[in-house]
């Protein structure tokens, strides 16, 4: 293993700037992978990362050296603690992070499959929660409008705790174009919509659309949608967080299809 205790070393300046820099990450085609159960996922599926980069301290934790142990053929390096806590990219480090290629879907979007369609979603944690959801509840294809949060940024990896690499998500995509060529049933939630979503019908294939925690979905989208349903709240709260929001909807398709 390399052992870096130095700010002025050029491969500790390379990490911090993938790190902390999304433009950097995308000219260099990597993302940052923090904590095992990530590296982990990543590995099963797509083989090895890049590079292991722990603290001192985390190489002393069990798990993480029994990890190392397990596989010598990984490139690893080994920071200071100092060093490794300027590299953190989320907010409670793991000890151990990767840098890795980002999975190849090379698939086209897909007019005729269920789809999960979010409109300028601006939290990397909402982000994050939505794809995990999608991902448990089978819905592949995920497409991010221009103005969401970097689906592969280091936050939104890992408050999605893997779901990535289940998915296929096209960022930038331009969702209006998508809905009109869109073969299934699209669907938007709103809450002055008449129908509510536990009583109306789900088509399929189904695309769901979720907007901005503020604004909501962008009118030009919405009025792509097919069918506008409201999520009932018989109790006093007024609106649910896009996260909730998308986990319930998706997963009455999948109590629906059951």
């Amino acid at each position: 293993m390399k052992h870096i205790v130095s700010r002025d070393n050029a491969r500790f300046r390379e990490l911090k700037k993938l790190c902390h820099d999304g433009r950097e990450r995308r000219k260099a085609e990597r993302i940052v992978l923090d904590g095992m159960h990530l590296i982990e996922s990543y590995r099963a599926r797509f083989g090895a990362p890049d590079e292991i980069i722990v603290s001192a301290t985390g190489a002393g934790r069990e798990e993480i050296a029994r990890f190392l142990r397990r596989h010598p053929e990984l490139a690893a390096t080994v920071l200071a603690d100092a060093l490794f806590a300027e590299l953190a990219v989320v907010d409670t480090p793991s000890g151990i992070m990767a840098v890795a290629a980002p999975p190849r879907g090379g698939q086209e979007t897909d007019p005729s499959a269920d789809a999960v369609l979010l409109d300028i979603i601006q939290d990397p944690g909402n982000l994050g929660s939505i794809l995990r959801s999608a991902a448990a509840a089978g819905f592949r294809q995920i497409l991010l409008a221009p103005g969401c949060a970097r689906a592969w940024s280091p936050k939104t990896l890992r408050a999605a705790m893997g779901a990535h690499f289940a998915l296929d998500i096209h960022e930038d995509s331009d969702l209006p174009a998508f809905l009109s060529n869109y073969r299934g049933q699209a669907i938007v939630t709103a809450p002055d919509a008449a129908a509510d979503l536990f009583t109306a019908e789900l088509g399929r294939p189904l695309a769901w659309i979720f907007g901005s925690e503020g604004q909501g979905v962008r009118p030009q989208v919405a009025r792509l949608a097919a069918k506008r349903l409201r999520i009932p709240m018989p109790g006093q709260g007024e609106s649910l967080n896009v996260g909730a929001a998308a986990a319930i909807c998706l997963f009455e398709t999948v109590r629906r299809r059951q």
